[in-house]
């Protein structure tokens, strides 16, 4: 979930909500706008509720507009989303945002639901050129890997800080890239995840070289 932003609300239908890994939902509506990858939209239960802003995970070719969040137990919007069923409908706004996927190359970097813009620009068919850095705590927390490993294949990187397995790399992604000396500099990065993650690959990144303006960031609360 990002930081919150008013925007006009319009009523749309949900078609799926599927629970894929404990407390965390990819929760499926009904595709009443265009969007570019990378974009997020708001989203609330009422009017008179603040909505809370989510980058939509879904391929911009496909009938619905897909969201990816997780469950916070204390949280006003999510416990509730996560017990929507089909025909429910919930209110949300036309896409919006400047985290933008495009066809030139680039690094993605992710943890967290901060994957889920880069779900969308992976099924739009914007894999050709990019490397993706993938961070989570546990083997089962890289969401649709399958997905990246497919359309990535080797510049695909997986980063676990608690589990090791084929083809992951132990410790964080921030280490990682804090050990490389030829990181290219003429390249966009785009990051999404907690703002912890953020502001520390960002540093890293212009420490080495990279323009602050190649460093485009979405970050969650």
């Amino acid at each position: 979930m990002l930081k919150r932003k008013q925007k006009p609300l319009f009523p749309v239908k949900v078609i799926a909500n599927t629970e894929i890994a404990p407390r965390i939902y990819t929760l499926e509506t009904e595709k009443k706008f265009e969007f570019i990858p990378g974009q997020v939209v708001a989203v609330a239960l009422s009017p008179k509720e603040e909505p809370r802003l989510y980058s939509i995970a879904s391929g911009n070719q496909s009938n619905h507009i897909r969201l990816l969040f997780d469950i916070n137990p204390e949280g006003l919007l999510t416990p509730r989303l996560s017990q929507l069923q089909k025909g429910d409908e919930i209110l949300m706004s036309e896409p919006f945002g400047r985290f933008l996927g495009s066809e030139e190359p680039a690094w993605w970097i992710a943890t967290g639901t901060g994957i889920a813009p880069f779900i969308s620009m992976a099924e739009s068919g914007l894999c050709k050129n990019k490397t993706l850095l993938h961070g989570a705590r546990k083997l089962s927390d890289f969401w649709f890997a399958d997905l990246f490993a497919e359309n990535l294949n080797a510049d695909y990187h997986r980063f676990s800080t608690r589990e090791n397995g084929p083809g992951i790399t132990e410790g964080r992604l921030s280490h990682w890239l804090n050990m490389q000396s030829d990181l290219p500099n003429n390249i966009k990065y785009y990051l999404c995840g907690n703002a912890n993650m953020v502001i520390e690959v960002r540093d890293i990144l212009v420490n080495k070289g990279v323009p602050f303006e190649n460093v485009i960031a979405e970050i969650y609360f």
